[in-house]
């Protein structure tokens, strides 16, 4: 069976809910980011669909669930309670928990430091 034929499934007899192929999905579905980019979330309903699309070199399906735009709701506003914890949220991620220094860009989540304490901490353990 192609990649294709593995994918299409317009009934659920295979996956259980309307499957498609990446980029043929019918219109008036959309996925939670193509909600958001319209301003809408799914509110609260169920999944009606899903694309999928096969990864051939691992063999693996990767796939999107897909809403009803004509069900979805608008997007909630921001309240300045929430600009504000997303504002220290962000100052948490510039500001490296070893000097205190608040930098002007997220700091690497692989080391947790910045690159001056990094190389400090290489050097003493060299």
């Amino acid at each position: 069976m192609t990649a294709f034929g593995k994918c299409y499934d317009p009934h659920g007899t295979r996956h259980g809910i309307p499957t498609y192929p990446w980029r043929y999905a019918p219109d008036g579905l959309a996925t939670r980011r193509q909600l958001r980019a319209l301003g809408l979330r799914p509110g609260g309903q169920e999944v009606t669909a899903q694309v999928m699309r096969t990864n051939r070199r691992a063999g693996t399906e990767r796939v999107a669930y897909l809403y009803r735009v004509d069900l979805a709701k608008p997007v909630r506003p921001m309240t300045s309670r929430k600009w504000g914890a997303l504002a220290l949220a962000m100052l948490a991620r510039r500001t490296c928990p070893a000097c205190r220094i608040t930098y002007s860009y997220c700091l690497s989540t692989r080391h947790g430091i910045c690159g001056p304490c990094l190389a400090a901490d290489e050097q003493r353990a060299a």
